[in-house]
């Protein structure tokens, strides 16, 4: 049973460790070279593709997202045309072209229109392969959505969609600058198990403006009803110094540490009585859902897109601002439209800034996506796989986790976390971040 009570002590600001060395980290140091030799190396790798599709016609107030805002459709088709081209410069580097994993985000994806969806994806299955167990998935705002891009879906595949919803109440819609009817929902979740879609997300976020546990257990009533096979439940990041969409709002309406905590508290125990496991620190699915299957065999993965049961691929990060992931590196796109179309116009990767990842920081990310992913690390095969001695490597860690001592168990043989130290990972996991100690002023958004 996990106990709420003890939790808003520990509230401070962390990393959500979707990497380490976390993005902050990214630097010009890793040189481009040094990137397209990383890049075409590991040949047994296969490919999990990112693909940045920034564009939305208006701001939601609460987004953390690289997005540009627009409704001028030549600047769509600008951007597709230096995406197509990015794949032409990116293939030859890749010595292994078969896809295991594949994901569309943004922006709004399906602010592209089913003709300029089908270019990119008539493209990239000509210039690689998808595996038979490939995941294909999507990210969806349900008021962009019509029939004729889900024929799209369909003729290519995708069999993973992730619906934005955030939230169905009005006020919370209207603070939000998200107008989203929960009959706009429901239309397009039929529309996609209509088209065979057999996996089916829907986002919600707690912690915005004029939210109460009673109006979010109405969101979360509602949201069962379109039976979803995931849910994921975000902790709004609240980080106005760096998203300046986020000033647009009071920050007295937003709710306290206590009041957040009660909704993820009232959230957890509304899923699980309805038939859902929780899995990770924000996501619940069904237990017919492989995510649950990779969380009990503890093969579950943390990347940028969350978790997944894709582990070891290479993730190749495609469009504007994209991040890839290699096995001792990671490596980011321009932010800039300009400096992304100049490079490509060079016939040049649009490569900006990344990192090599020493042997600590290989060690440390090891661990700490072992705790994010499956709340255990296994001491004696972390010792073998690096050749350290654990405790001695990790002296300071250890003396930094007694303060959640109760909320962990550690023997010579693992670490395990019981099931409120799960509300605590990140707090856990920044016992092993080499980077933290340096970092001051506001960069995180807080840990609960």
């Amino acid at each position: 049973m996990m106990d709420f009570s003890v939790l808003s002590k520990f509230q401070k600001a962390g990393p959500r460790y979707t990497s380490y060395p976390t993005a902050i980290e990214f630097n010009t140091n890793y040189t481009y070279d040094e990137y397209i030799k990383d890049l075409s190396s590991n040949k047994e790798q296969n490919l999990s593709l990112y693909f940045h599709l920034p564009f939305c016609r208006s701001a939601c107030y609460f987004c953390g997202c690289n997005v540009i805002y627009t409704a001028n459709e030549d600047k769509k088709e600008r951007y597709l045309k230096y995406l197509l081209k990015e794949i032409d410069l990116i293939k030859d580097f890749l010595p292994n072209k078969n896809i295991l994993q594949m994901h569309f985000g943004g922006g709004t994806p399906t602010f592209f229109n089913a003709k300029q969806l089908e270019l990119l994806l008539n493209k990239i299955s000509k210039e690689f392969s998808f595996l038979n167990d490939a995941e294909l998935s999507c990210e969806i705002d349900p008021r962009f959505l019509v029939q004729e891009q889900m024929q799209v879906f369909a003729d290519y595949k995708i069999n993973r969609i992730s619906f934005g919803v955030q939230d169905f109440d009005e006020t919370v819609q209207k603070q939000i600058h998200r107008i989203q009817p929960y009959e706009v929902t429901q239309k397009a979740v039929l529309l996609a198990r209509k088209y065979g879609v057999k996996s089916i997300n829907t986002d919600l976020i707690y912690g915005l403006p004029f939210q109460s546990v009673n109006s979010f257990n109405k969101t979360l009533e509602q949201i069962l009803t379109l039976n979803p096979d995931r849910l994921a439940v975000f902790n709004y990041a609240h980080v106005p110094w760096i998203k300046k969409n986020m000033r647009k709002f009071d920050e007295s309406t937003i709710p306290n540490a206590n009041i957040k905590l009660e909704i993820l508290k009232n959230t957890a125990s509304f899923l699980t009585q309805n038939g859902y496991e929780m899995i990770g620190m924000d996501h619940f699915a069904k237990p017919s859902d492989e995510l649950f299957k990779a969380l009990k065999d503890g093969t579950l993965h943390r990347n940028f897109q969350g978790y997944t049961t894709k582990g070891g691929a290479k993730l190749v990060g495609i469009g504007l601002t994209s991040i890839g992931e290699g096995l001792n590196y990671y490596a980011q796109n321009h932010k800039e439209l300009s400096e992304y179309e100049n490079a490509i116009d060079n016939n040049l990767l649009p490569y900006h800034k990344g990192v090599k990842l020493s042997q600590d920081d290989l060690i440390r990310k090891y661990v700490i996506m072992q705790l994010m992913a499956n709340y255990k690390l296994d001491i004696k095969q972390t010792q073998e796989k690096f050749n350290i001695n654990f405790w001695d490597y990790f002296s300071q860690a250890k003396q930094d986790l007694l303060l959640y001592k109760d909320y962990i168990n550690i023997s010579d043989e693992a670490i395990t976390i019981n099931q409120t130290g799960t509300l605590l990972i990140r707090n856990i996991c920044m016992s092993f971040d080499a980077y933290m100690k340096n970092k001051v002023g506001k960069i995180f958004s807080k840990t609960l």
